[in-house]
């Protein structure tokens, strides 16, 4: 196993059926919004799932251990991040069970064929390009702002490779509902599910979980929202029931 781990590389236990994965500390490392998606998003079995803009390939290695989805695919169009995703899925013994393709989710369609998948999932960059301030490292700034992709580049690749009635889940900020939603509708994906996810139950939204059907009618439910933290700064039992082994 640690002729896979590259210098400089750290593995960090995912703390769900003893699952690992290599982290690069310069570079970008997966947020606790790439768990809260893996607790949000459902696959049965047999189902063929897409993640875009896998990163580190975390998704993949927790729905695995979550699901029971017979293939797992990651986009990532950076290629020492793809790489090191797929050593992730090697050190778990699951490179026949974890694709990782080096490419652009603007090209998904092209790359892994249209319609193939009955779940799609991303945690996409948040910032829109040119907001906020973009980091030094370009790896971070790929991570957090839309500028290999925008949010209307993610939900059409979404679309075009899910099957009819497949669906796709995303977490997002908050603040862009608006946005999300409007990119859902464009592209006939029917929200069926919405969750606000709230730092404490006293303050506001952050983030919003959704699911959205391919070819479905909009007629969504909004689900009662998720606290991470109680006021002791401790985590809330739900929170610990996703996020991990406990």
């Amino acid at each position: 196993m640690t002729d896979l781990v590259l210098a400089g590389e750290r593995v960090d236990d995912l703390q769900r059926g003893g699952l690992v994965i290599l982290q690069d500390p310069k570079g970008y490392c997966f947020s606790m919004d790439a768990v809260l998606l893996s607790g949000f998003a459902e696959a049965r079995a047999g189902e063929a799932v897409l993640d875009l803009g896998t990163g580190s390939g975390v998704l993949p290695l927790l729905l695995s251990a979550k699901t029971q989805a017979s293939s797992f695919t990651g986009l990532e169009i950076d290629p020492e991040t793809a790489d090191r995703a797929r050593r992730s899925a090697a050190m778990n013994g699951l490179e026949e069970k974890i694709r990782i393709v080096c490419g652009d989710i603007r090209e998904a369609e092209r790359l892994l064929g249209a319609g193939r998948y009955q779940v799609v999932v991303s945690n996409p960059p948040y910032r829109e390009a040119g907001s906020g301030k973009v980091s030094e490292n370009p790896k971070i700034a790929l991570a957090k702002h839309e500028i290999a992709c925008t949010l209307a580049d993610v939900v059409h690749a979404a679309a075009r490779c899910l099957s009819s009635g497949g669906r796709f889940y995303m977490v997002h900020r908050a603040r862009r509902t608006a946005d999300v939603t409007a990119a859902l509708r464009r592209e006939g994906l029917g929200l069926r599910r919405m969750r606000f996810v709230h730092p404490t139950a006293d303050r506001p939204a952050e983030l919003v979980l959704v699911c959205a059907e391919r070819g479905a009618a909009e007629n969504a439910v909004i689900e009662a929202p998720l606290i991470i933290s109680l006021a002791t700064g401790e985590y809330t039992e739900e929170i610990n029931e996703w996020y991990g082994d406990r």
